[in-house]
Protein backbone atom coordinates (compact mmCIF):
# COMPACT_ATOMS: atom_id res chain seq x y z
CA UNK A 1 0.00 0.00 0.00
CA UNK A 2 1.20 3.52 -0.77
CA UNK A 3 1.89 6.03 1.98
CA UNK A 4 1.61 9.78 2.22
CA UNK A 5 -1.10 12.11 0.97
CA UNK A 6 -3.22 11.31 -2.03
CA UNK A 7 -2.51 13.38 -5.11
CA UNK A 8 -5.14 15.53 -6.82
CA UNK A 9 -6.02 12.84 -9.36
CA UNK A 10 -6.52 10.19 -6.64
CA UNK A 11 -8.71 12.53 -4.57
CA UNK A 12 -10.79 13.36 -7.64
CA UNK A 13 -11.19 9.66 -8.44
CA UNK A 14 -12.36 8.98 -4.88
CA UNK A 15 -14.77 11.91 -5.11
CA UNK A 16 -16.15 10.71 -8.47
CA UNK A 17 -16.55 7.17 -7.14
CA UNK A 18 -18.42 8.36 -4.04
CA UNK A 19 -20.74 10.39 -6.28
CA UNK A 20 -21.21 7.53 -8.75
CA UNK A 21 -22.15 4.89 -6.15
CA UNK A 22 -23.65 7.22 -3.56
CA UNK A 23 -27.18 7.08 -2.21
CA UNK A 24 -29.29 9.06 0.28
CA UNK A 25 -27.58 7.33 3.21
CA UNK A 26 -23.98 7.32 2.02
CA UNK A 27 -21.00 9.66 2.14
CA UNK A 28 -21.28 11.65 -1.09
CA UNK A 29 -17.93 13.37 -1.53
CA UNK A 30 -14.30 13.30 -0.50
CA UNK A 31 -14.74 16.23 1.91
CA UNK A 32 -17.43 14.33 3.84
CA UNK A 33 -15.21 11.22 3.79
CA UNK A 34 -12.31 13.27 5.20
CA UNK A 35 -14.50 14.54 8.05
CA UNK A 36 -15.82 11.08 8.84
CA UNK A 37 -12.33 9.56 8.89
CA UNK A 38 -11.02 12.40 11.08
CA UNK A 39 -13.77 11.72 13.65
CA UNK A 40 -13.15 7.96 13.59
CA UNK A 41 -9.41 8.48 14.07
CA UNK A 42 -10.02 10.93 16.91
CA UNK A 43 -12.42 8.71 18.84
CA UNK A 44 -11.47 7.20 22.19
CA UNK A 45 -12.10 3.70 20.80
CA UNK A 46 -10.71 2.01 17.70
CA UNK A 47 -13.27 1.26 14.99
CA UNK A 48 -12.52 -1.68 12.68
CA UNK A 49 -12.18 -0.72 8.99
CA UNK A 50 -14.97 -3.11 7.97
CA UNK A 51 -17.39 -1.19 10.18
CA UNK A 52 -16.68 2.29 8.84
CA UNK A 53 -16.51 0.99 5.27
CA UNK A 54 -20.07 -0.32 5.63
CA UNK A 55 -21.26 2.93 7.23
CA UNK A 56 -19.64 4.91 4.44
CA UNK A 57 -22.15 3.44 1.97
CA UNK A 58 -25.11 3.56 4.35
CA UNK A 59 -25.09 -0.08 5.44
CA UNK A 60 -24.83 -3.62 4.12
CA UNK A 61 -27.76 -3.35 1.70
CA UNK A 62 -26.34 -0.16 0.13
CA UNK A 63 -22.90 -1.46 -0.86
CA UNK A 64 -21.89 -0.50 -4.40
CA UNK A 65 -22.29 -2.88 -7.29
CA UNK A 66 -18.66 -2.42 -8.34
CA UNK A 67 -17.73 -2.67 -12.01
CA UNK A 68 -14.76 -4.85 -11.05
CA UNK A 69 -12.82 -6.15 -8.08
CA UNK A 70 -9.96 -3.84 -9.13
CA UNK A 71 -12.23 -0.82 -8.79
CA UNK A 72 -13.36 -1.91 -5.31
CA UNK A 73 -9.77 -2.61 -4.23
CA UNK A 74 -8.57 0.73 -5.57
CA UNK A 75 -11.31 2.57 -3.70
CA UNK A 76 -10.62 0.78 -0.41
CA UNK A 77 -6.87 1.17 -0.82
CA UNK A 78 -7.09 4.92 -1.52
CA UNK A 79 -9.57 5.46 1.34
CA UNK A 80 -7.20 3.65 3.73
CA UNK A 81 -4.20 5.57 2.43
CA UNK A 82 -6.08 8.82 2.97
CA UNK A 83 -7.06 7.70 6.48
CA UNK A 84 -3.42 6.86 7.30
CA UNK A 85 -2.34 10.28 6.06
CA UNK A 86 -4.91 11.99 8.30
CA UNK A 87 -3.80 9.83 11.25
CA UNK A 88 -0.16 10.73 10.67
CA UNK A 89 -0.91 14.45 10.57
CA UNK A 90 -3.13 14.34 13.66
CA UNK A 91 -0.56 12.34 15.60
CA UNK A 92 2.83 13.54 14.34
CA UNK A 93 2.34 16.82 12.46
CA UNK A 94 -0.67 18.69 13.87
CA UNK A 95 0.57 21.88 12.21
CA UNK A 96 0.02 20.11 8.86
CA UNK A 97 -3.49 18.90 9.70
CA UNK A 98 -6.06 20.64 7.57
CA UNK A 99 -9.65 19.52 7.00
CA UNK A 100 -10.33 18.83 3.32
CA UNK A 101 -13.01 21.47 2.78
CA UNK A 102 -14.72 22.07 -0.52
CA UNK A 103 -14.62 25.31 -2.50
CA UNK A 104 -17.13 26.98 -4.73
CA UNK A 105 -16.73 30.01 -6.94
CA UNK A 106 -19.60 32.48 -7.07
CA UNK A 107 -19.47 35.87 -8.75
CA UNK A 108 -15.71 35.64 -9.16
CA UNK A 109 -15.11 34.95 -5.46
CA UNK A 110 -14.01 31.63 -3.91
CA UNK A 111 -16.05 30.40 -0.98
CA UNK A 112 -15.01 27.70 1.46
CA UNK A 113 -17.64 24.99 1.90
CA UNK A 114 -17.30 23.30 5.31
CA UNK A 115 -20.71 21.66 5.67
CA UNK A 116 -19.88 18.36 3.96
CA UNK A 117 -16.76 17.91 6.11
CA UNK A 118 -18.68 18.70 9.30
CA UNK A 119 -21.56 16.40 8.36
CA UNK A 120 -18.97 13.67 7.75
CA UNK A 121 -17.35 14.33 11.13
CA UNK A 122 -20.70 14.09 12.93
CA UNK A 123 -21.48 10.90 10.97
CA UNK A 124 -18.15 9.42 12.08
CA UNK A 125 -18.93 10.19 15.72
CA UNK A 126 -22.18 8.23 15.56
CA UNK A 127 -20.12 5.12 14.79
CA UNK A 128 -17.87 5.21 17.85
CA UNK A 129 -18.38 4.80 21.56
CA UNK A 130 -17.69 7.91 23.57
CA UNK A 131 -18.62 9.42 26.90
CA UNK A 132 -19.96 12.87 27.64
CA UNK A 133 -17.43 15.62 27.04
CA UNK A 134 -16.24 18.20 29.57
CA UNK A 135 -17.50 21.73 28.84
CA UNK A 136 -14.34 22.91 27.03
CA UNK A 137 -14.34 19.93 24.64
CA UNK A 138 -18.11 20.08 24.17
CA UNK A 139 -17.60 23.67 23.02
CA UNK A 140 -15.13 22.36 20.41
CA UNK A 141 -17.63 19.76 19.22
CA UNK A 142 -20.31 22.46 19.03
CA UNK A 143 -18.04 24.41 16.64
CA UNK A 144 -18.14 21.43 14.24
CA UNK A 145 -21.79 20.56 14.91
CA UNK A 146 -22.81 24.13 14.04
CA UNK A 147 -21.94 23.36 10.41
CA UNK A 148 -22.67 19.64 10.63
CA UNK A 149 -26.35 19.30 11.40
CA UNK A 150 -29.62 20.42 9.86
CA UNK A 151 -30.85 22.11 13.07
CA UNK A 152 -28.17 24.82 12.83
CA UNK A 153 -29.19 26.16 9.42
CA UNK A 154 -31.28 29.01 10.87
CA UNK A 155 -28.40 30.00 13.22
CA UNK A 156 -25.96 30.03 10.29
CA UNK A 157 -28.34 32.10 8.15
CA UNK A 158 -28.48 34.83 10.84
CA UNK A 159 -24.67 35.21 10.93
CA UNK A 160 -22.83 38.03 9.23
CA UNK A 161 -20.26 37.02 6.61
CA UNK A 162 -17.47 37.81 9.12
CA UNK A 163 -19.07 35.66 11.85
CA UNK A 164 -19.61 32.84 9.38
CA UNK A 165 -15.97 32.94 8.20
CA UNK A 166 -14.75 33.09 11.82
CA UNK A 167 -16.86 30.01 12.67
CA UNK A 168 -15.33 28.18 9.70
CA UNK A 169 -11.80 29.06 10.83
CA UNK A 170 -12.45 27.41 14.22
CA UNK A 171 -13.27 23.97 12.76
CA UNK A 172 -9.74 22.63 12.15
CA UNK A 173 -8.39 23.72 15.56
CA UNK A 174 -11.52 22.28 17.23
CA UNK A 175 -11.00 18.90 15.49
CA UNK A 176 -7.36 18.87 16.65
CA UNK A 177 -8.32 19.64 20.25
CA UNK A 178 -10.92 16.86 20.24
CA UNK A 179 -8.37 14.45 18.78
CA UNK A 180 -5.87 15.24 21.55
CA UNK A 181 -8.51 15.03 24.27
CA UNK A 182 -9.79 11.63 23.13
CA UNK A 183 -6.25 10.29 22.67
CA UNK A 184 -5.49 11.26 26.28
CA UNK A 185 -8.65 9.40 27.32
CA UNK A 186 -7.56 6.39 25.28
CA UNK A 187 -4.10 6.50 26.91
CA UNK A 188 -5.53 6.85 30.41
CA UNK A 189 -7.93 3.98 29.78
CA UNK A 190 -5.20 1.64 28.53
CA UNK A 191 -3.08 2.42 31.62
CA UNK A 192 -5.93 1.43 33.94
CA UNK A 193 -6.46 -1.82 32.01
CA UNK A 194 -2.91 -3.07 32.60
Amino acid sequence: MNHGPLNEEELEWLDDTLTQYGNDDSVLDVSELDGMLTAILSAPTVLPAAQWQLALWGGEDQLPNWESEEEMNRFNSLALQHMNDIAERLRDAPDQFEPLFGYREMDGKDYTIVEEWCFGYMRGLTLVERTALPAAQQKMLDVIALHGNEESITTLEKMTEEEYEASQAEIGPAALQLYHYWQEQRGAESKTLH
